[in-house]
């Protein structure tokens, strides 16, 4: 599997990015999954969601994706009586932020190692408290500095005969 695209966070007045997939656990309890497209080797969710913390409590607040039949994404699409922002009382568990300098590129999922990890350890959508995992340090100034995805695929949607796409 390709390295993913991350979820986009805003921390402490801070944009960062997570390896975390919050909404998969709400999915996995059953809540509404609209099925998702996915046309990118890095994107398998086949979404991209902007979330927030707003005194210590995790929120969704954006959602980017196509769903199978071709309509875009929104929060509203999952959570229609919330359509602008949602708590995520269902997601109990760790948020992953990488921090500084690449350490190894993984080309599969969020397993590339980064110098630091913001650890942010919820319960029910309430950050209970923080840590930070030292993994190392990066000697060469010109170490990559952030997350890059190393390759993807995009596969084009293809059109049947009648012009509805597949």
């Amino acid at each position: 599997m390709t390295a993913q695209i991350r979820e986009k966070l805003r921390y402490e007045g801070e944009d960062v990015t997570m390896c975390t997939n919050p909404l998969s656990d709400y999915f996995a309890m059953g809540g509404v999954n609209p099925r998702f497209e996915s046309n990118c080797t890095a994107l398998w969710r086949g979404y991209v969601g902007r979330w927030e913390i707003i005194d210590g409590r995790l929120y969704l607040v954006e959602l980017h994706g196509t769903l199978e039949s071709g309509a875009e994404a929104s929060v509203a699409t999952i959570f229609p009586d919330f359509p602008d922002r949602v708590f995520a009382h269902w997601y109990s568990g760790t948020i992953r932020i990488p921090q500084g300098k690449q350490l190894e590129y993984v080309h599969m999922g969020y397993g590339s190692t980064f110098e630091r990890d913001l650890l942010l350890h919820l319960e029910r959508g309430v950050v209970k408290h923080t840590q930070v995992r030292h993994n190392g340090a990066e000697e060469s100034e010109n170490a990559p500095e952030g997350y890059e995805i190393g390759a993807m695929t995009v596969s084009p949607r293809t059109q049947q005969d009648d012009g509805e796409a597949v």
